[in-house]
């Protein structure tokens, strides 16, 4: 089972031919999406028709244009499929639609499963002069309570998602520049580390590639950052240590360059 995650930076930008195409390339049983920036009534129907084989749930919060996510799964191959906003009774986490969840179980995998796809805040000051990183911090405390809770009840977890963090030195081009910037501050890549120890999670590409480096997702639009590769690595997937069994092969996806982030995916079986 091939997932694959992306953030699209608007769901409605990418309906075009070229996105078709990939698709059929790609030929992933789930897509995850962040940031589509979209109400139900706004996704194109070009993307429902590229996805007329998979079913699909989303979430958009409550902001216009803001956040969003969503994913769409093969229909032939999940049963028992629950969708829900896992914050849906936090009204602070909520409004975003930061996150969709999937309960399935396979034909081949006694253990049930649990896939989160999940859009992190950024943690930037706003521009009204708002600080959001303590709502980042607290964003992520709850999602290592919620994941112990599904880990509990016997569940394998697979999370992707744009983490908004380079975890550590090698995720990040010019680290000592960037030491005291939002998305690599040492009480952002702390968090990291807490949430793979407390959570009981894996990152499948430090687990693959301990000691790659320059290998990154996601590329300012400015100053020629893509082609002087100039990044950060900040879109993970991660899976529950009972299931890294699991895992056979993992890509960051470099060529597809339709958005600041690059697809992430990951092949279970």
């Amino acid at each position: 089972m091939k997932i694959t995650s992306w953030n699209v930076n608007w769901i409605r930008a990418i309906a075009t031919k070229w996105f078709t195409d990939w698709v059929k390339i790609d030929n992933a049983d789930i897509y995850c999406f962040q940031e589509t920036k979209a109400f139900e009534h706004q996704i194109p129907q070009e993307i429902k028709d590229i996805f007329v084989d998979y079913d699909y749930c989303r979430h958009a919060g409550t902001r216009a244009g803001y956040a969003g996510t969503a994913i769409f799964w093969r229909k032939s191959i999940i049963t028992d499929v629950v969708s829900c906003n896992i914050f849906h009774d936090n009204p602070m986490f909520y409004e975003d639609g930061r996150v969709t969840e999937i309960n399935f179980t396979l034909a081949w995998l006694s253990q049930p499963l649990t896939l989160c796809n999940i859009y992190f805040p950024n943690g930037g000051t706003r521009a009204d002069g708002t600080e959001m990183l303590s709502y980042k911090l607290a964003f992520y405390d709850c999602l290592i309570e919620y994941i112990q809770y599904k880990r509990s009840s016997g569940r394998g977890v697979v999370v992707v998602w744009d983490y908004n963090i380079c975890h550590t030195e090698i995720d990040i081009a010019r680290p000592k520049e960037n030491e005291n910037s939002i998305w690599f501050l040492p009480v952002e890549r702390q968090k990291i580390s807490e949430y793979l120890v407390k959570a009981d999670m894996v990152d499948v590409f430090r687990h693959f590639y301990p000691h790659q480096t320059d290998e990154y997702t996601w590329r300012s639009y400015r100053a020629w950052a893509r082609p002087r590769n100039i990044g950060r690595r900040i879109d993970y997937a991660t899976v529950s240590s009972d299931i890294l069994w699991l895992v056979k092969d993992f890509q960051h996806q470099q060529t597809v360059l339709w958005s600041d982030h690059c697809p992430v995916s990951i092949v279970i079986g």
